[in-house]
């Protein structure tokens, strides 16, 4: 919660906090950058006029910042003329509220917006042909998300291969991997690497050119039985109950 306002801040923090939420406050861009950087932030609600680095700044840095791009940024302002509302939409903001504003407004738009996040993860683990671009809300996530999923791709029959080969090939430090992969697709990243390998383990049984036992070391488990076992527990179906469900899902087609 970013807000130069003292009482504003006080107020809004302690009407979240009773909602529930854990809550960081900051007078200016600057000071929250500082927070980012040290904690796990799930979403971000900055005033617009502040002293140092302004709402606009703050949420330019923020989306075009590898570490942070994936935050919802909400944006507050006195100012109530379209220009300042285009140049905050323009900034990447997620939404945009002009004051006085209601309580309950701002409270609705907080819990959409992570409501829709939990979903997307939701989705995306529990659907075996659903891709990580469910996630993608800007230039730099595409890319970053795009680029893992290529090079875990590419290494997919490689057993050996880990987080920290992911990591050195991407460009980030395990911590900062870990922190993006999580906040992105609810995933840590040994998680996302291996839900890569089960979904294209699902699309390879769908062309069913190969065994399921072929499959599952071709994405790179190294045992028949442990494949089975973590394709049931991410997507309650087994292999073989996959292929027959597809089977019949064509037939009805």
């Amino acid at each position: 919660m970013v807000e130069d306002d003292p009482s504003l801040l006080a107020f809004l923090s302690k009407s979240f906090i009773a909602e529930g939420y854990r809550v960081m406050k900051s007078k200016n861009g600057k000071e929250a950058l500082k927070q980012l950087d040290n904690n796990q932030v799930d979403l971000v609600i900055s005033d617009v006029m502040m002293p140092l680095m302004d709402g606009i700044e703050l949420c330019k840095i923020i989306k075009n910042d590898i570490n942070y791009s994936h935050l919802p940024v909400i944006l507050l302002t006195a100012k109530t003329n379209t220009e300042t509302e285009i140049e905050g939409l323009e900034s990447g903001a997620d939404a945009y509220i002009s004051k006085p504003f209601k309580w309950k407004q701002l409270s609705l738009i907080v819990k959409n917006l992570l409501e829709l996040q939990s979903n997307l993860k939701q989705r995306f683990a529990q659907s075996p042909m659903e891709g990580p671009e469910i996630f993608v809300s800007g230039k730099r996530d595409k890319e970053f998300l795009g680029k893992i999923t290529k090079i875990i791709e590419e290494r997919i029959s490689d057993t050996q291969f880990s987080v920290e080969d992911l990591g050195r090939e991407v460009g980030l430090s395990r911590s900062s991997l870990y922190k993006k992969i999580k906040a992105k697709t609810g995933h840590v990243p040994n998680e996302y690497v291996r839900l890569i390998r089960l979904k294209t383990a699902a699309k390879l049984l769908m062309e069913q050119e190969y065994t399921i036992a072929e499959i599952g070391y071709m994405v790179g488990f190294n045992s028949h039985s442990y494949f089975s076992k973590c394709f049931f527990a991410q997507f309650e179906l087994t292999p073989t109950e996959f292929v027959e469900k597809y089977k019949r899902d064509i037939q009805v087609d």
